[in-house]
């Protein structure tokens, strides 16, 4: 037993939590988030960077990524949550490995979790979502 009861996946929503993404953002022609209408919806995304404005605030005050503020939330939540970030570049490996540092407050915590901010477009495309729990 290894002690951990929940692995989020996709913990920076794809890298969307990451603060790189925004409305003019356009992927390669082989990315499959232009195949993810969260993504691919330009209303969706534009709806969905209130996710990212609100890391960023907090980020800002705490001198730190809006990744980092995200994957710190996580970790607060309960010991048992254990986020896994996917990452291929070694300075964001640090930046994801130094979200463990980043205290957030219990107005912090609060803040994120009063914000009730709803996700505007589906996760995956429909062909997607039909291999899902097969």
């Amino acid at each position: 037993m290894i002690g951990i009861g929940l692995v989020p996946f996709s913990p920076l929503g794809k890298g969307f939590l990451t603060g790189t993404i925004d409305t003019t953002t356009e992927f390669s022609s082989d990315d499959f988030r232009n195949t993810v209408p969260r993504f691919a919806d330009r209303d969706a995304r534009e709806a969905n960077l209130a996710f990212v404005e609100l890391l960023t605030r907090i980020a800002e005050r705490k001198q730190a990524a809006p990744a980092q503020i995200a994957l710190s939330w996580l970790l607060h939540q309960k010991p048992w949550i254990v986020p896994v970030p996917g990452t291929t570049k070694p300075h964001r490996l640090r930046e994801n490995l130094a979200a463990a540092d980043v205290e957030l407050t219990p107005e912090e915590l609060r803040e994120i979790d009063d914000a009730q901010i709803e996700a505007e477009g589906e996760r995956y495309s429909e062909a997607a979502q039909r291999m899902i729990d097969r």
